[in-house]
């Protein structure tokens, strides 16, 4: 009798003991936003797309490149001198385990900017794609705004099958406005500073305007893109997928 009663009065203790491990999964500890939460697949996807966070440090050195040679050497040399740095570029990235796709494509931008220079023999072509780039992306980006589309809600739903009903979701849209809003801003503003700046015929100046509103009002709009991709998964993906 006693054996017995003590068997039973340690079951309870037994019976709580055994869901303990399921608290401290890595998959509920994600869920729920801690230090070393796995990330959104769809944000990983467009950093990938995007080359990275040295990919907007690689596309500026072809540029300073450019632009220093340009300053010291005859128009020939450097336009050699800047596809052998996008050529270089190109190998590191591959040596690095880039793929392919993302490390050929600085080097286009550059071969293509190089080419037009060459046919038109004005240094301040090197720009001009970019900045009709630029203009192209920022009328791009408004009409998906006035079509109560922004373009950054429908990669969202697109890096995750394309099946969710993110514009029924107010706080959803509205964080894909602010973030579409940013790029638009981005590349409205690098329209009209390097576009003016062509136009007075400023190489250096052009150079200089390519930098700095390059990486770091990338980084600004990568910052609220991310925001936005982050608040639609808290919303509308549910917990642990």
């Amino acid at each position: 009798m006693t054996t017995t009663g003590r068997q039973d009065s340690t079951r309870p203790d037994d019976e709580t003991t055994g869901p303990l491990p399921i608290v401290g999964t890595p998959g509920r500890a994600g869920v729920g936003g801690r230090a070393g939460a796995p990330k959104d697949p769809a944000e990983m996807t467009m950093l990938d797309h995007m080359g990275g966070p040295m990919g907007f440090v690689y596309s500026a050195i072809p540029v300073a490149v450019f632009v220093t040679a340009n300053a010291f050497l005859s128009l020939s040399l450097t336009i050699g001198i800047a596809v052998g740095s996008g050529l270089a570029l190109f190998g590191y990235r591959l040596l690095r385990g880039e793929r392919f796709a993302q490390a050929v494509g600085s080097l286009l931008g550059v071969v293509l900017a190089a080419a037009l220079v060459a046919i038109t023999g004005s240094a301040r072509d090197f720009f001009a794609i970019g900045i009709w780039v630029s203009l192209a992306g920022f009328v791009f980006t408004v009409a998906t705004l006035v079509a109560r589309r922004p373009i950054t809600g429908v990669l969202w739903n697109l890096f995750h099958g394309g099946t969710h009903d993110w514009r029924a979701d107010r706080p959803s849209l509205r964080a894909h406005d602010i973030a579409t809003m940013g790029a638009a801003l981005v590349l409205g503003s690098r329209f009209v500073v390097q576009q003016w700046l062509y136009i007075t015929e400023s190489t250096t100046g052009l150079g200089i305007a390519r930098v700095l509103m390059g990486t770091p009002l990338s980084v600004v709009s990568v910052i609220l893109i991310v925001w936005a991709f982050r608040r639609s998964t808290k919303r509308l993906i549910p917990a642990g997928r």
